[in-house]
């Protein structure tokens, strides 16, 4: 196995793919995916520069760094560097929104890249949500009232940590808190940290390092819990149906 075909192979295993879903990404044949894989033939340039687009990494590093060294060697400040995401797909191919449950929560920071973890989440579909990756997530505590315990939120994927925008509410998946959901404000550029700050004023702010950061998803929706005293009507739901599509609508005027 050479340079190129041990590096096709990392990066496909670090988008959590099989070589049928990540030849079809690259508008390959999983035959020609295969061949490269296995140091028999050389992509050529265009495929090269679709796996660089994909990675945000540059061509001359595939052809000639060991990637898989790499990893444990860059500081990653932007979020962008060669993060699994593992996904789940309906029988349309449409990505599904896997949620995670208070239940759940404990073992996300193991399992996040995991796709046998990720595929046994339960999953759902908000048809009328834009394209793009999503999880939604449990909420618990009291923190960011008055958004109530058990409620749950629905974030984007977000790929540059960079982009993270001040004031706005995140997902933030780290290796010592684990899940939580906060206000963000971004000072990595100034020095290496997201300010992290509840709506609660009860709890202070405090900064997160980025080295401890594993995902961040930006909150899109919140289906807000429901009092488990209360029987739930029709035209409650057909309120919460209303209220997800004005979240959504809002979410498109600023996009």
């Amino acid at each position: 196995m050479n340079l190129i075909s041990k590096n096709i192979r990392y990066l496909r295993k670090q988008k959590g793919k099989t070589q049928e879903t990540f030849s079809k990404d690259l508008g390959i044949k999983r035959s020609q995916l295969g061949s490269y894989e296995e140091g028999r033939a050389n992509p050529n340039y265009e495929t090269l520069l679709k796996v660089s687009e994909m990675f945000d990494i540059s061509v001359d590093d595939i052809l000639t760094t060991d990637l898989s060294d790499q990893k444990s060697k860059r500081k990653d400040v932007s979020g962008k560097n060669l993060r699994v995401l593992a996904i789940t797909t309906n029988k349309n191919e449409k990505e599904n929104i896997e949620l995670v449950p208070e239940k759940a929560a404990a073992g996300y920071t193991k399992g996040y890249s995991d796709p046998e973890y990720i595929n046994e989440l339960p999953k759902f579909n908000i048809p009328f949500l834009p394209q793009g990756t999503y999880r939604a997530f449990e909420i618990t505590g009291d923190s960011m009232l008055p958004l109530e315990p058990g409620s749950i939120v629905v974030g984007a994927y977000v790929e540059n940590w960079q982009q993270i925008k001040d004031g706005q509410t995140y997902i933030i998946i780290s290796k010592n808190e684990g899940i939580v959901y906060k206000r963000v404000y971004n000072k990595i550029k100034s020095d290496g940290t997201l300010v992290l700050r509840s709506d609660n004023s009860v709890y202070a702010p405090y900064n997160m390092p980025v080295e401890e950061i594993l995902e961040v998803w930006k909150a899109t929706l919140q289906i807000q819990k429901i009092n488990d005293n209360s029987d739930v009507s029709i035209d409650q739901l057909v309120n919460i149906v209303k209220d997800l599509r004005s979240e959504v609508d809002k979410l498109k005027s600023k996009s």
